[in-house]
């Protein structure tokens, strides 16, 4: 009776095992999940002695650096692309950083909001992801006026950080703000003393505008340091603390897979190109030297590494990647 009845249960499951099998067909399986279109949040932590920066996402541009790169050549470009696996147009970060002393948050660049095109513009989601409102941000402080860096000052009509004091160099504030330079500029530029305009000009009139010139101590363990070359005012920015250091490069450069094996060669943007291959060639040297972290406004993000010199160029090793403590 018992080997009776297990084979009776046992003949059952195996007829319902095969009815559902006959009942089975590819037009009833479970489609594919859609493609998911975003990234993780751009958000990256490392710490700096006690101070804590948070690199913050933009987005990403595509540039046809093979048209933009200067002192060399479309080919030499495309060549030394594809030894990096990469090619032209190359998707471009586009980086902010903030940084938390304790006291005070302070933004390093703000990114393109609506100026630089759909792709960017994300900077203000980050930070919020990170953790912060834009109403908590004490001090921005801006690498120089081109629009992917200045273009996140303003959400529509009203200043995105409104309780915030912006710094930037004297010259930049002179050059891009002129009405009178905008007027000789060639119409392909005009945009950049537009862009540069409409998202400082508020922060004027409600004098939370204070520009430095050139090294200058902005707040105990960040200094401002003259890097004029990329434009009339360009700037890098310091942070010290405990003895650790990140030096803030802005638009130092801007294709790392060229610049770091060539330093010479210069991009378009800049007004004065000769200046700003010496100032790449400085802070390069400088930074494998003495090992420090660098953050740079168009190196993949979080684009936060150090530098060793290799050749007659030099190495990009990003940062290790850590989960915050």
């Amino acid at each position: 009776m018992k080997a009776a009845s297990l084979f009776r249960s046992g003949a059952f499951a195996l007829a319902a095992a095969c009815a559902v099998a006959a009942s089975w067909s590819p037009a009833t399986a479970r489609a594919a999940a859609p493609l998911a279109k975003e990234q993780a949040p751009g958000v990256y932590r490392v710490m700096v002695g006690d101070f804590q920066v948070t690199a913050l996402s933009d987005g990403t541009v595509a540039l046809p650096v093979d048209q933009l790169l200067t002192r060399t050549t479309p080919a030499q470009v495309k060549k030394i692309l594809a030894r990096n696996y990469l090619q032209s147009p190359l998707e471009t970060s586009v980086n902010g950083y903030l940084i938390n002393t304790g006291s005070k948050l302070v933004l390093v660049d703000t990114g393109a909001a609506g100026l630089f095109g759909p792709t960017l513009g994300k900077l203000v989601t980050n930070l919020k992801a990170a953790g912060y409102q834009p109403e908590q941000v004490d001090e921005v402080y801006i690498t120089h006026l081109h629009p992917d860096h200045v273009g996140g000052l303003m959400a529509g009509d009203k200043p995105a950080f409104p309780n915030a004091t912006v710094r930037a160099d004297q010259h930049d504030a002179d050059f891009w703000l002129s009405q009178a330079n905008m007027d000789k500029a060639p119409a392909d530029a005009k945009g950049f003393f537009q862009g540069a305009m409409a998202s400082l000009n508020p922060y004027i009139a409600a004098g939370k505008f204070k520009p430095f010139d050139g090294d200058t101590e902005l707040l105990p363990g960040i200094r401002a340091q003259a890097a004029r070359g990329h434009t009339a005012g360009h700037s890098l920015f310091v942070a010290e603390s405990k003895g650790q250091k990140i030096v803030f490069w802005g638009d130092l450069m801007h294709v790392a897979a060229v610049q770091f094996e060539n330093p010479s060669v210069t991009i378009q943007f800049d007004t004065d190109s000769k200046a700003a291959a010496a100032q790449r060639r400085k802070a390069y040297a400088e930074a494998a030297r003495q090992g420090y972290l660098v953050a740079a406004a168009h190196l993949s993000f979080p684009g936060i590494g150090r530098l060793r010199a290799q050749g007659s160029g030099y190495l990009w090793l990003p940062v290790n990647y850590a989960a915050p403590q």
